[in-house]
């Protein structure tokens, strides 16, 4: 598993490692049922603290992305149908921001607006993560 992450960023390492996490289970690269290193053993790899992998296992916990077990660690929650569509949209919806010269800052802001401002999906309950 390869996770690339940036001390210099403003974001957060916990936030950084939950968001390379995150964007692997969407896309297909970790699959459900898959386990995750052990937080030790992955904050080694890292160069972390063991409380930041622990902070980000939480956060894809309470976004239900992950399963956290005592003694058998974190495991990719099983889905149904996967998300291969909607990685599909991200990585096309990226690639046309880049074509316009669209800042990141400025895509994350308008993808978190139009998320917001958008209607529920009848039938659909979307979780609210915990904090």
């Amino acid at each position: 598993m390869l996770i690339g992450l940036d001390a210099t960023r403003d974001a957060p390492l916990f936030e950084q490692l939950a968001s390379g996490l995150r964007a692997s289970i969407i896309d297909g690269r970790l699959s459900g049922g898959e386990r995750l290193p052990p937080a030790r053993e992955l904050a080694a790899s890292l160069d972390l603290n063991v409380h930041t992998v622990l902070r980000a296992y939480h956060r894809l916990r309470d976004e239900r992305l992950i399963e956290l077990h005592r003694g058998r660690g974190a495991v990719v929650a099983v889905r149904v149908g996967g998300h291969s569509a909607l990685a599909g949209a991200v990585h096309d919806l990226v690639d046309e921001a880049k074509n316009h010269d669209l800042p990141e800052a400025a895509l994350l802001a308008l993808v978190g607006e139009a998320y917001r401002s958008a209607p529920r999906a009848s039938g659909v309950l979307r979780p609210t993560p915990t904090r």
